[in-house]
């Protein structure tokens, strides 16, 4: 970091180092759970048209309430979830990170507390911190799945305003059922928060990679209509491929979505986004037609692990949590060294890796099978 002396710099914010995976130029990149299969000509070719199509107006400000794309987003989320959305359920961002900051804004602050179960996304308390919102955590079991009632008692214990559940989770990819997170659902609908009297706590429920859950099983949407104060979050970055376009979006009650258009900037989504983001709901089927294959491929990968003698989390997501290591950062390297880049992300003694195309898991495999030997 460079030095900042005689910076201003927030007291809070010193010795902080800026979030973000490593960026290195390798043949393998398994570190970011990106979907490994690039967009379709076709896609491609409908971005481009879109964008041409827009790109003389581009002297004005784009729709600020981007209502094509939360039309869009509607009628996605009807085909993948069965619930039907109005257009005011919707919101979108520059990725779930700029979802998950508006919601911090809105309903953190001083005084406040977040509450979410550990080991989770590691922008969470980062998110509390640009906020001053206090930040804490349920400890999850062994397996890393959430203990319910742990998290009831905590809720009722702390007082939040803001409660998050990740499922599948990241780092560990380890899913909670719908039914689990109607219990925490009601519990806050009931429970108090600390110095704001009358209200309830916000519950989050963090789908960023809901698209690689096994086939049938419910998303957290079908519990928007019960429970006004559940938000879900999603991102068109994981399985729909587009982590460059930097598109998240979030759905609730009316209520919660006003509150965050009052937190957002102006004109936060700008028209090159939106159009880019409208191509890619058009081509939807073309967008996940990797996905099915890509939870072949992670079901494949943790059965090679375990054959391996390798502890692996259950995982919902397109990546995998395996271990343990008695020294992940030499495995680290050693993966590196072979031109294979994973993810050092805890919990301790635990590596994490993204599926990549076939060959890349070949690689991967081949790599890992050569550091371990050459470890012991």
């Amino acid at each position: 970091m460079t030095d900042m002396t005689g910076i201003p710099l927030r007291s809070d914010l010193l010795g902080e180092e800026p979030y973000g995976a490593p960026q290195l130029d390798v043949p393998v990149c398994l570190n970011v759970n990106e979907n490994p299969y690039a967009p379709s000509p076709e896609v491609v070719e409908t971005i481009t048209a879109r964008i041409a199509e827009i790109a003389p107006t581009l002297n004005r400000y784009p729709d600020r309430e981007h209502t094509a794309l939360r039309e869009a987003l509607a009628t996605y989320l009807k085909r993948e979830t069965g619930v039907q959305l109005a257009v005011e359920n919707l919101w979108a961002a520059n990725g779930s990170n700029e979802i998950m900051l508006q919601i911090f804004q809105a309903f953190g602050g001083p005084g406040r507390t977040a509450l979410s179960f550990a080991p989770t996304y590691s922008m969470y308390p980062e998110y509390a911190r640009d906020t001053f919102t206090a930040w804490q955590t349920v400890p999850r079991r062994s397996d890393f799945t959430v203990d319910v009632q742990a998290g009831i008692d905590a809720i009722a214990r702390v007082k939040p305003s803001i409660v998050l559940l990740t499922s599948p989770n990241n780092p560990t990819g380890t899913p909670i059922s719908v039914q689990d997170i109607e219990r925490i659902a009601a519990a806050c609908a009931e429970l108090p928060v600390e110095g704001a009297p009358g209200a309830h706590p916000v519950l989050v429920v963090d789908e960023a990679y809901a698209e690689f859950r096994a086939e049938g099983t419910p998303s957290a949407h079908t519990l928007i209509a019960r429970y006004p104060l559940v938000a879900v979050s999603r991102t068109l970055s994981k399985a729909f491929a587009f982590a460059g376009a930097r598109v998240g979006y979030v759905a609730s009650s009316r209520a919660v979505i006003d509150a965050l258009r009052i937190v957002r900037m102006p004109y936060h989504l700008s028209a090159l986004t939106q159009a880019a983001a409208l191509a890619a709901l058009e081509h939807t089927e073309g967008q996940l037609s990797q996905v099915a294959h890509l939870r072949a491929t992670r079901e494949e990968t943790a059965s090679w692990l375990r054959s391996q003698g390798l502890e692996v989390a259950a995982s919902d997501s397109n990546f995998l949590l395996f271990g343990r290591f008695a020294d992940c950062h030499a495995v680290f390297e050693g993966m590196l060294a072979r031109g294979v880049l994973i993810r050092e992300v805890g919990p301790e003694g635990y590596l994490r890796v993204c599926m990549g195309t076939d060959e890349e898991m070949t690689v991967f495999r081949n790599a890992l099978s050569a550091v371990v030997e050459e470890l012991e």
